[in-house]
């Protein structure tokens, strides 16, 4: 049997072949199909059509519906997506619905999933959001479809897929103080472009990469959509397995596939953390790469820490070690993922002061778990850009109206940046705020 890389592994798997090679085309199984607010109505709409509207779905333990994006808004529209989710609930005995509005809610899909324990080694998860591809920090092939897949994949169970070549991402040595994952796969896209990984695997590997806690190697994986990659992957160890096994609740077993020694990748690259500055995208592509030094004091109205890239505990532990005993010069918001998160920023503390203290003391504004202005979205989502401002943020896209106005200026960073420039009101680099 040929080496294989952990991507083909787990297709080969879930295809039921002995192996596959780059470029084969083949029946996959799913283990999780994930849904959300803004694709879910139009999944449900197509697999109605299709399956008809009396169908079942495949597999109701599979079927997992996270509303997150356009939830606390009084948009009508937003507001009637919901109530889709809800109306096909019900009709399918879904148990995995995490409702806004009740103590089920959840907030961000992709934090959502592992916390949930709907995330396991080996497994194929699909899901209707390009950011799906987090999920491969637990070792398992995740990537995002569309609604015409995800409606197929509802009633059979299954999806076509091309088995995409592997590329393979190798980081060295102690990662210092003043850097972030956020900031080594800045690095990344920056050196290969927005279209450097289309349709292939990102895998990531080196002491570098698994001296990282697992919300950080989430980091890495869920930015590979931005240089194209069809998923991102890291090899499940015991860090992985013991958060797994932790969050499992359905007790559902996996099995742990690992990258064959030999395996053909089409690309490597190896970067040695100690070298590397903070990483700045500068706007409007992710791949517009610089480093702090070079950008540094260019002036901004605003800052952002939350979303699925940047808004976990590791994230604000992180923004809450610049900004204690300190203000803000610009307008910070402070976003939560999810709703676990939300109560551990209430709980967790540094020197005798909740992260929430600390972040309300140095003039930060909270908001709800959710999305809120990482998509834009409906006109009053919490931090959307309203005005054709500059944003230092620590979400994942910085496109033209990714935040709301589509003039606006969005420059991506780690957490640890985006607090050091909350301070001063201008690009800074987080090495001069470090206590």
């Amino acid at each position: 049997m040929p080496a294989m890389t952990m991507t083909e592994k787990i297709l080969a798997k879930h295809a039921d072949k002995a192996s596959v090679t780059p470029g084969d085309n083949i029946w996959v199984d799913a283990d999780i199909l994930m849904t959300h607010d803004v694709c879910g109505p139009g999944t449900i709409g197509v697999f109605k059509q299709h399956f008809g509207n009396d169908a079942k779905v495949w597999d109701r333990e599979k079927v997992v519906i996270v509303p997150d994006h356009y939830i606390f808004t009084q948009d009508k529209m937003a507001n009637r997506n919901v109530d889709v989710l809800r109306q096909f609930v019900a009709e399918q005995k879904l148990p995995y619905y995490y409702d806004v509005g009740t103590d089920k809610y959840k907030g961000v899909c992709h934090i959502a999933l592992p916390e949930e324990g709907h995330t396991r080694p080996g497994e194929v998860l699909f899901g209707t959001d390009s950011h799906t591809c987090t999920a491969g920090a637990f070792g398992e092939f995740a990537t995002g479809i569309g609604n015409t897949d995800a409606g197929f994949v509802m009633g059979t169970g299954k999806l076509w897929v091309k088995v995409p070549p592997t590329m393979r991402f190798v980081f060295h040595g102690e990662l210092p103080s003043y850097l972030m994952a956020k900031d080594l796969i800045l690095a990344v896209i920056g050196d290969i472009g927005c279209d450097g990984a289309t349709y292939k695997a990102m895998e990531f590997d080196g002491d570098g990469v698994f001296a990282l806690n697992i919300e950080e190697r989430m980091t890495l994986c869920n930015m590979v959509i931005e240089a194209g990659g069809k998923n991102g992957v890291i090899a499940p160890d015991k860090l992985t397995l013991d958060y797994v096994n932790a969050r499992n609740k359905s007790k559902k077993p996996y099995q742990v596939v690992t990258t064959d020694a030999g395996a053909k990748f089409c690309f490597e690259k190896v970067y040695d953390v100690r070298k590397l500055e903070p990483i700045i995208a500068k706007p409007h592509s992710p791949d517009n790469k610089a480093t702090v030094s070079e950008v540094k004091g260019t002036k901004l109205d605003r800052a952002y820490i939350g979303s699925c890239t940047g808004g976990k505990m590791t994230d604000f532990r992180a923004a809450a070690r610049i900004l204690k005993g300190r203000s803000v010069k610009i307008d910070t918001f402070v976003v939560p993922a999810t709703s676990e998160i939300a109560a551990g920023l209430k709980c967790e503390s540094i020197n005798g002061q909740t992260l929430e203290q600390i972040f309300l003391s140095a003039g930060a504004k909270i908001g709800e778990p959710s999305c809120a202005a990482c998509l834009g979205g409906p006109s009053d989502t919490f931090g959307r850009l309203n005005a054709p401002i500059s944003c230092i943020s620590t979400t994942n896209r910085n496109f033209p109206g990714r935040m709301g106005h589509k003039e606006a200026k969005v420059f991506l960073a780690s957490p640890l940046t985006v607090a050091a420039s909350a301070l001063t009101g201008a690009i800074s680099d987080p090495r001069d705020c470090l206590q």
